[in-house]
């Protein structure tokens, strides 16, 4: 890897094997749905009087989360608590579980309403690295997973996905452990110090350096500039387009056996 610019970065096959991409915020455009979903949740849950939920908050708490940490981990900066519930409940319960239920309609409601909005320089960049002989996979925290990646025609791009749901079956902890991303390495086959993370949440960003990526990229969409490499990143960048592959021939004793 080396860096042209301080927002362009050079990924040579010579040292990486495979790229490992977040899906919200990343790939597609779906951050800000999510984002309003939970403003809409937290402004009607917090107690009269309250600050209402902020983007910063977001930021800190939920963004990159598995769905019900992220209620835990808000509730929990304002002081608050909800019974867990079990996950058979509907988005009605006042728990955990029901708030996740709750937040998840309103954001499938949105998503319906709105599409999904693909980022093209991601886009470009998976389509240059698969055929420079890159492996590629999703690992995202959202349990929608497979419906914004069949909404957004995107699932030929990637050679693996781990989603929340699948997170879940195999009981892998949450970004920022790095378990998720751990496995998607596994699945391709890679060590995870021949991969290479592109991560737009500071959840993200840490599960990438505490799994011993190669190289961990911060795409900052929104966020004071330098937030992302002061949670690990090596580079951050505001768009793929900043990011080149070199097709090189890579060594062989990169992959797993």
């Amino acid at each position: 890897m080396s860096s042209r610019a301080p927002e362009s970065i050079h990924l040579s096959r010579r040292e990486f094997d495979a790229l490992l991409f977040d899906l919200d915020g990343v790939v597609t455009r779906t951050a800000s749905v999510h984002a309003a979903a939970w403003k809409r949740l937290f402004d009607a849950y917090l107690p009269q009087g309250s600050p209402p939920f902020t983007p910063e908050d977001y930021r800190l708490y939920v963004d990159g989360r598995p769905r019900l940490e992220g209620i835990r981990c808000f509730l929990r900066s304002r002081g608050l608590t909800a019974p867990e519930g079990t996950p058979e409940e509907g988005p009605d319960a006042e728990t955990v579980q029901g708030l996740g239920a709750r937040k998840n309609a309103w954001f499938l409601e949105a998503l319906k309403q709105r599409g999904v909005e693909v980022s093209p320089s991601a886009v470009r960049l998976l389509e240059r690295a698969r055929a420079a002989g890159l492996r590629t996979a999703v690992v995202t925290s959202s349990r929608n997973g497979e419906a914004i990646l069949r909404a957004g025609r995107l699932g030929h791009l990637f050679d693996a996905r781990v989603d929340g749901v699948e997170a879940g079956r195999l009981g892998l902890a949450g970004k920022p452990a790095p378990d998720t991303f751990l496995e998607g390495a596994r699945r391709l086959g890679v060590v995870p110090a021949r991969a290479v993370v592109f991560e737009d949440a500071q959840a993200g960003v840490e599960a990438g350096r505490r799994g011993g990526f190669g190289c961990v990229i911060g795409v900052r969409r929104s966020g004071a500039r330098g937030e992302l490499l002061r949670a690990g990143a090596d580079v951050e960048v505001t768009e793929l387009s900043a990011v080149d592959v070199d097709g090189a021939d890579t060594h062989a004793e990169g992959a797993m056996p």
